[in-house]
Order: structure tokens, then C-alpha cells, then sequence
């Protein structure tokens, strides 16, 4: 039986695959987790580029590219990894495997089997997968779910019926929505819902909100029925803050100060050709 899905286990758990194969993984650290997976000879587990910490004398690490089926036109416009990284035990005894997460993030592990073989995930999400996982990019067809940036509409979509691990920001609440239920969330907040969750962008006032303090300007309205991991604590949330405590006093305090002034100025500049215009006139 895999750990459960809505906590984060800090002893040791096992999953027990649909071929009655039996994987014992143990997630450690409070923050910047760690998942420990024991492999058996010739088990292996496939993970995200640069998250491998620590591995046992008898396993390997081989490098190789997504199929085809799982890689989409996004991931290379937009810079995303087009490679996976393989790690078996190819020793005659048992060895383990250590994944780090590359952030301050959590490990949650999900057993596709329990979420109808299919979850949507925040771009980047994905750590690593024991048997059965594929991931792919999601794409929402909808033009007014398509935000300015990437991570607005390119989500990871991982199938089928396997234990997958991604990761989470901050502290993770689990938001179980019976039919027709309505909960709001910040887009940059959702970690992972059930594909059952219907997800409608909301842009919270006008344009000239996202200059003067865009803070929460967009949101997502998630109907049930479905599941939802929500993260307190968003990697480009955290970054922001990180950016502004390196920059100078003024854009510490506000992080729009050029751009206010750079309105200022044009602004003024369309009263004072006004002016002359008229006065000519």
C-alpha cells in the first residue's frame, strides 16, 4: 500500500505495484526533502535531470531523451528539460537511491491508481516515478484560461498507474471538492488537482492593477468534484522575495517603481504636448 496521498510520511512506506511488486521509500528532512527508495536488482525509477543526491555502489545513472509522445513543441520553446534520467540497480543485491528536491519544497507521493490513473501538476512538479508514469504537457485549449506567462498554461499531466513524487512549496493543504463545489485559489498556489476539477482563470480587475500592485490579480475558480494540493509557499513567489531583498531600497519596497515612473513621465509628456498643441491653436 503506497504512503497516503494528503500527508507527507517520515518513515519508511511501501508501495505495492499492480504486479504485486513491493518498493519500500522513505521521505526525510522537514523543508528541502529528501525520498530514499530501496531497488531491488534490475528495479529502477526514472527522475528529473539534477535531482539525484546520494546512490548505493550498485546502482547506475543513465541519462536519456522523453519519447516523443511526451515531449511537446512547449518544452523546447519555453526551456523545459527534454530529458529523463534512469537510475537502476544493476548489482545482485539491494541498493537505494536518494532524490533531492531543488528547492524548499516537499515531496508528496502519488498513487496514480487512487486518482483514476491521471492528475494535472504545476510546471516542474515532476521528481521522479516507480513503474508505471508518464508525463506529458497539458495545455489548456481555452484562450482566456492562456496567461502571459508560460507556467500560466503549461502544466505537467501525469498518467497511468504508477507511484509518481513531485514537489510542493511551503506547507500542502488537500482540498477534497464534492460535486459542484467552488473553491478559489491563487493560480501560483495550485500544486496538483484531479483532471475531474473543472480550473477557470479570473483576472481581478483591470490591467492598470498588474503596474499599481498586481498582488492576487488572477485566481482560479476550481469546481469540483476532484482533489487539490495547494502550496503556501510557490517557488516564484519565493524567488520574488529573494529578489527583492538583493535589489536597491527602492525596488525592495516596490518592485514596479520603474515602471511607475516610466508612466509618470510619458504621461506627462502627452499633458505638456497637449498643452503646446492647444495653445498653438
Amino acid at each position: 500500500m503506497a504512503a497516503p496521498f494528503f500527508s507527507t510520511p517520515f518513515q519508511p512506506y511501501v508501495y505495492q505495484s499492480q504486479q504485486a511488486a513491493m518498493i519500500p521509500f522513505q521521505i526525510l528532512g522537514g523543508e528541502a526533502q529528501v525520498v530514499q527508495i530501496m531497488l531491488k536488482p534490475q528495479e529502477f525509477v526514472i527522475i528529473r535531470p539534477g535531482a539525484m543526491c546520494f546512490m548505493s555502489g550498485s546502482v547506475e545513472m543513465v541519462n536519456i531523451f522523453m519519447p516523443e509522445n511526451e515531449v511537446g513543441m512547449w518544452h523546447w520553446l519555453f526551456g523545459k528539460t527534454i530529458t529523463s534520467v534512469v537510475i537502476r540497480n544493476t548489482g545482485s543485491s539491494d541498493g537505494f537511491v536518494g532524490i533531492a528536491a531543488p528547492s524548499l519544497a516537499r515531496i508528496l507521493p502519488i498513487d496514480l491508481a487512487m486518482f483514476g490513473g491521471e492528475i494535472l501538476c504545476q510546471p516542474d512538479a515532476f521528481l521522479c516515478s516507480i513503474n508505471d508514469v508518464n508525463v506529458n504537457v497539458a495545455v489548456d485549449p481555452r484562450a482566456r484560461n492562456v496567461m502571459g506567462s508560460a507556467e500560466g498554461f503549461l502544466r505537467q499531466k501525469l498518467t497511468g498507474q504508477g507511484l509518481a513524487f513531485i514537489i510542493a512549496g511551503g506547507s500542502v493543504v488537500q482540498k477534497k471538492l464534492d460535486v459542484g463545489e467552488v473553491l478559489t485559489v491563487d493560480v501560483s498556489c495550485i500544486a496538483a488537482v484531479n483532471s475531474t476539477v473543472s480550473v477557470q482563470i479570473k483576472y481581478n480587475g483591470p490591467l492598470r492593477r498588474a503596474v499599481f500592485g498586481g498582488d492576487n490579480m488572477v485566481t482560479a475558480t476550481l469546481t469540483g468534484p476532484g482533489i487539490v494540493f495547494i502550496q503556501s509557499l510557490p517557488f516564484q513567489r519565493f524567488s520574488q522575495r529573494i529578489a527583492r531583498a538583493v535589489t536597491s531600497p527602492n525596488m525592495r519596497e516596490n518592485p514596479k517603481f520603474f515602471v511607475q515612473i516610466a508612466i509618470f513621465f510619458i504621461l506627462a509628456y502627452v499633458v505638456i504636448v497637449s498643452s503646446l498643441i492647444l495653445t498653438d491653436v
